[in-house]
């Protein structure tokens, strides 16, 4: 899937992947997509969380090995 920002937050465990989420984000333009890749488990519940409280949609989420990756749409 094709992104426009990567986001790296392996090793980053609650809320610090949350947070650095929200804040690139905000810095995206409407409809830009967003990579992430993390490694604290409790991530893959809270990106469903924080998309639908921020209204940005989470486009696909993929568990590989040890690493979880996401990729969202800046509403």
């Amino acid at each position: 899937m094709k992104f426009h920002k990567d986001l790296d937050l392996r090793g980053l465990y609650c809320p610090i992947p949350i947070l650095r989420t929200k804040k690139i984000l905000s810095k995206m333009s409407h409809g830009e997509i967003l990579r992430i890749t993390a490694t604290d488990i409790n991530i893959f519940e809270d990106i469903n969380i924080f998309s639908i409280q921020t209204g940005n949609i989470l486009l696909k989420k993929i568990k590989k090995n040890n690493e979880f990756i996401f990729f969202i749409k800046r509403k």
